[in-house]
């Protein structure tokens, strides 16, 4: 009985990791999907097996590490042969979303995002800083074992540090939030119709933004104040992934207002364009959360000081007035 007692924690753990393998392997296979070639080194605009990783360390704990590894051996193995030189590229993939939680941790990071302060601390500690790890074993490793020309090592790390953080920019708020995520209660038709037309407005805008020759790519910007400030995070996080897998596709396809430019300078617009639009997102829909807790904090105050004043006796209250000072009431 207590040998049995024992087993079931190990094997919901083992689970627990080769679930976090599996979708780490699962993001990089659709992250594969819109993969570009930097002097001739692999990387990808938006890596999601970042933002998985780091998911699944926040709400598992540090002991779903090795599901990390796995599914980053298995999408190193998708890409190329498993060598020496990959252990390093595996390490930097492993470390760096592990770096990223114990940071967030030490802060006391609140996984609901419903404060400035958590906002930030995802990133500033979870993306720009945690992924500088892999960025620098990652393409450190392809210069080490002679695949990248130590000349190229800043364009490739620029690149590889930018996808990795936009995957946790983009996708840790969508994953966060879809796993606490409930219907409103109470909802009106209004709710839905505003809700629809959030959507279609950003599909369209974003297509406009994106494939237009002029550039207008300014234009998702208003989209995302609009998501934040009237669904918070449920509404901005969708809005951001949105925009930038749209924005990526334009990309990869040299059209509109990255048509004619270089893949590396496409590369800078495209980063700069998905990196404003998630930090637009996540931080005003931080700020707004927090002042929305804020306003229901100071609404149950005033209603249990009712409840309290309701409860005094008259004959209780008589004797506070007039003051004790014996200031009188001004008439008229």
């Amino acid at each position: 009985m207590v040998r049995s007692e024992k087993v079931r924690p190990r094997a919901a753990a083992l689970l627990r990791i080769l679930a976090v393998a599996g979708a780490y392997w699962a993001g990089g296979r659709i992250g594969l999907l819109q993969q570009v070639v930097i002097e001739g080194a692999v990387v990808t605009p938006l890596w999601p097996p970042t933002g998985i990783a780091l998911s699944c360390l926040l709400w598992a704990g540090a002991g779903v590490w090795p599901g990390i590894a796995l599914g980053a051996l298995l999408s190193i193995a998708t890409i190329d042969t498993v060598d020496p030189a990959a252990v390093g590229i595996l390490a930097g993939n492993t470390l760096a979303p592990l770096c990223a939680y114990l940071m967030l941790r030490r802060i006391g990071f609140h996984t609901r995002l419903d404060r400035l302060r958590d906002g930030l601390a995802l990133v500033f500690l979870g993306a720009l800083g945690g992924m500088l790890v892999s960025a620098t074993l990652g393409a450190g490793t392809l210069v080490l074992s002679g695949s990248l020309p130590l000349g190229e090592f800043w364009p490739v790390w620029s690149a590889w540090w930018a996808g990795d953080a936009m995957g946790v920019l983009v996708i840790t708020p969508l994953l966060l939030v879809l796993r606490r995520a409930r219907l409103p209660r109470d909802t009106r038709a209004w709710w839905w119709t505003e809700a629809a037309a959030l959507s279609v407005t950003a599909v369209a805008v974003t297509l406009v933004a994106t494939r237009a020759d002029l550039s207008l790519l300014f234009l998702v910007f208003p989209v995302l104040i609009w998501a934040a400030l009237r669904f918070q995070l449920p509404g901005s996080a969708p809005c951001a992934l949105l925009i930038s897998v749209l924005a990526i596709s334009a990309a990869t396809d040299d059209s509109g207002v990255f048509d004619d430019h270089g893949m590396l300078k496409a590369m800078v617009v495209l980063q700069a364009l998905n990196g404003s639009a998630a930090l637009t997102g996540l931080l005003l829909a931080a700020i707004v959360a927090e002042q929305n807790a804020v306003r229901r904090k100071i609404e149950l105050a005033c209603s249990a000081l009712a409840e309290v004043v309701d409860q005094i006796a008259p004959g209780e209250t008589a004797h506070l007035w007039p003051p004790p000072d014996g200031t009188k009431r001004l008439e008229g």
